[in-house]
This record gives C-alpha cells, sequence and structure tokens, in this order.
C-alpha cells in the first residue's frame, strides 16, 4: 500500500532542518619563511570556518601574531602542559584533535615533515599528528627551499604521508598560494559535507 507525501513535499516545500555548523578547521604552521603567509591562510579560512591554529616554536619566528584574525585561537609548545595540572586532565593535543573536523599544516616545513614520516612527536603540532585519527581529512602544502624540496629524502616523506591518506597540495616552487589552500580545501569540503 502506498502511503501519502507529507503535505509538504506535496506543496513542493523543502523541509528546513537544522542549520548546518560551520567547519572545525584546525590550521598548523612550521618555521620555514612561507610561514609570513599564516595570517592571510587564517582570514580565508576564518571567514567561513571555525578556526584555531597551532603554531610550531620555529614558526613564530615569521608570523605577526597581531596579524591573526581575532576569532581565531593561537596554540603554541607552551600552552600544552600549562592546563594540565593531574592525571586526568585534558591533554590540548588530543582536545583540539578531537575537536576538529579536518587539518591543514600550511606551511609544512622539511623538519616537520621528515617528523611526521618517521612518527616523531616531539612538540605540539606533531603531537596532534602523531593522534590524528586519518579517517578525517589532513592537508599539507610543504613550504621549503629549492635545494631541501629536491633532496630524495623529501620525495620518500611525501610518500609515507601520502600512505597515510594526507592530501597534498602543491604549488610552484613554494608553498601553495593562500587562497589556492582555502579553495582547495573549500571544494573537498562541499563535496563531502560534515554531520551535523
Amino acid at each position: 500500500m502506498a502511503h501519502p507525501e507529507p503535505q509538504y513535499v506535496q506543496r513542493g516545500k523543502v523541509p528546513i532542518g537544522p542549520p548546518r555548523r560551520r567547519p572545525r578547521i584546525l590550521l598548523g604552521a612550521c618555521g620555514c619563511v612561507a610561514a609570513v603567509q599564516f595570517a592571510s591562510i587564517c582570514h580565508c579560512f576564518s571567514e567561513w570556518a571555525e578556526v584555531k591554529a597551532v603554531a610550531t616554536p620555529a614558526s613564530l619566528h615569521f608570523i605577526d601574531i597581531e596579524s591573526l584574525p581575532d576569532n581565531v585561537d593561537l596554540y603554541t609548545d607552551g600552552h600544552e602542559w600549562s592546563c594540565w595540572e593531574k592525571v586526568g586532565d585534558n591533554v590540548l593535543h588530543i582536545e583540539l584533535y578531537r575537536w576538529a573536523d579536518l587539518m591543514v599544516i600550511a606551511p609544512l616545513s622539511a623538519n616537520t615533515l621528515a617528523k611526521i614520516a618517521g612518527g616523531i612527536c616531539d612538540n605540539l603540532l606533531t603531537c596532534i599528528v602523531r593522534a590524528w585519527d586519518y579517517s578525517k581529512p589532513m592537508f599539507i602544502a610543504p613550504g621549503m627551499n629549492t635545494f631541501t624540496w629536491r633532496n630524495p629524502f623529501t620525495e620518500k616523506h611525501l610518500m609515507l604521508v601520502d600512505e597515510l591518506g594526507v592530501s597534498f597540495i602543491p604549488g610552484d616552487d613554494a608553498m601553495a598560494e593562500p587562497t589556492e589552500i582555502h579553495s582547495t580545501v573549500r571544494l573537498y569540503l562541499e563535496a563531502r559535507p560534515l554531520p551535523n
């Protein structure tokens, strides 16, 4: 027996469900000259997503913290243990990994690429990567000089992180432009909406 369609379908109306929440994007920056563009990357994403940022100690030499958007919280190694007092307390790198729908590391330095490929977790950013659930997307946009980029280790390290399912955003002998990084991730999310 056929059931009648609901009235809103009969009248050509589409049901309105709860509004979709904004994606939660965790941005990471590593220590290389391309980190001068990190504020621009943060601005691109913070216009349409909830954003939290993580910076390695070396990246802070290049990031102008004052130019980061007001709605972006920046975490550094110093934050990792400042809120932890005893066993059972929350640990920041776990809380950030749980919070995020996806992660973008831009720029990714050769040093941090090598750490990720080797499973090393000696700072806040690499601890997040080591704890990451690779069923959630992670994007990397390497930023390094041409000699480092062409080193055979770089190719080996990229192949290892590719095996984890990490998506590579290439640039032309440099980190991809912030708008290219932004549009790559945005297109990915539009094709695969997040659950509410």
